[in-house]
């Protein structure tokens, strides 16, 4: 059995930010229960180079959805990076996980061969469509979902591996 590249690519997204959001719910449900100010878990970084766990959720969803757009070969929706609250957070990974659904397997299968080309800063980046979405898009999404996970956990939110993994 082959895999395509929509089942390579929309299963996984999909689960990693609806892991994220029970993720985001239960930091939600910490912050009050602890009488947190939630905007101290929301601005909150593993280390002062990198970014808070806002922008490591904002960075997850805009890869994942740019990521199939590229692929598809369709233009992006736009997200306005101004979320300030976990009800926000949660709401734009929820539309993600809707753009994510959206893409038919015939936007997607058929571009392991495609070329794609990536400026980030001032370097281009090039890719077989393949290679974009198993070395770039995929392991992006995880690092930044997996940071959003870390500084929760470290933060004091009860977070386990399951969390992270989601039910079989």
């Amino acid at each position: 059995m082959t895999l395509s590249m929509h089942g390579a690519a929309v299963p996984p997204l999909a689960r990693s930010l609806s892991n994220l959001v029970g993720i985001l719910a239960k930091a939600a449900a910490h912050a009050e229960a602890k009488g947190i100010d939630p905007a101290v878990l929301l601005q909150a970084r593993l280390y002062p180079d990198m970014f808070p766990l806002v922008r490591q959720v904002q960075i997850a969803t805009d890869i994942a959805r740019r990521g199939l757009a590229r692929l598809a070969g369709v233009e992006s929706t736009a997200m306005a990076d101004n979320e300030a609250s976990f009800e926000e957070l949660i709401s734009r990974v929820e539309t993600t996980l809707a753009s994510l659904e959206a893409f038919l397997p015939e936007q997607i299968d058929g571009t392991e061969d495609k070329a794609i080309e990536l400026t980030i800063r001032s370097e281009t980046l090039h890719f077989s469509g393949q290679t974009f979405l198993l070395l770039f898009v995929l392991p992006n999404v995880y690092f930044h979902v997996t940071t959003a996970y870390d500084i929760l956990r470290h933060n004091g939110v009860e977070l386990g591996k399951r969390d992270f993994l989601g039910e079989p």
